[in-house]
Formats: structure tokens, sequence, C-alpha cells
């Protein structure tokens, strides 16, 4: 089984590669970033904005999620639309995993962990 995972990881780096050649100082030239230090953070907290925005963009593809409207919109939302705006947040996101030192193992080992979390939420009553 291939893992598309990492294959997304690794077609987000040679994104960032690919945006140091043509714009300079478009991401920084050593990585992972130190995100003890201001810049760092300040750099991380553009790009986590960048995801978030995206993210608004999709949401705005949705129409009848009001629930004190009353008439609802017949035509349903683009679903291409909508997932190519939810590509680019998780392509921000993935930027800033990969500038924080994180890899696919990395995430995929911290959502399984959170998973665990959630799901003891859940049969505990949380």
């Amino acid at each position: 089984m291939k893992c598309n995972l990492a294959k997304m990881f690794l077609l987000r780096q040679n994104f960032i590669n690919e945006m140091r050649d043509y714009h300079p100082n478009s991401y920084p030239e050593t990585l992972p970033l130190d995100i003890s230090q201001k810049e760092s953070q300040q750099f991380c907290r553009d790009l986590a904005l960048r995801g978030v925005e995206e993210m608004f963009e999709a949401l705005q593809h949705l129409k009848n999620w009001k629930p004190h409207r009353v008439t609802e919109f017949k035509e349903g939302p683009d679903k291409d639309e909508f997932l190519e705006e939810i590509v680019d947040a998780l392509n921000y996101f993935f930027s800033l995993l990969i500038v924080s030192g994180f890899n696919e193992e990395d995430l995929f080992n911290a959502y399984e962990k959170k998973h665990d979390v959630i799901m003891k939420r859940l049969k505990d009553g949380y």
C-alpha cells in the first residue's frame, strides 16, 4: 500500500524548494525553523492564517447553513471548488508542518494519539 500522506508531504516540500528558486525569501533558507525565535513564530503564524483564510473561502461555497433561513438555495455548492479551497488550506498547513520540522509520521502519530484521546472522551461522556 502506498502512503499518500508521504507523497503529499513530498509534493509540498518540492513546492517550497521551487518557491525559493522562483521567489527568493518566500520561504526561509534554513529549515526547519527554530520556533522559539520571534521571526520563525511570525512566519508560522502567517502560514497558519493563510490556511485559515483558505478554509473560509471553502465555507463561502456553502449557502444553506443558516438555521434561521427559510428559503434554500436549490443548487448545491460546487463540490470541486469547495474541495479545491480545502486543498489550498491543507497546502498551507503542510507547509507549516514542514517548516516547523514535522513530517508525515509525526503528523500521523499525533493524529492517532489525539484520536485515542477523543474516543476516550466520547466513551466517558465528555
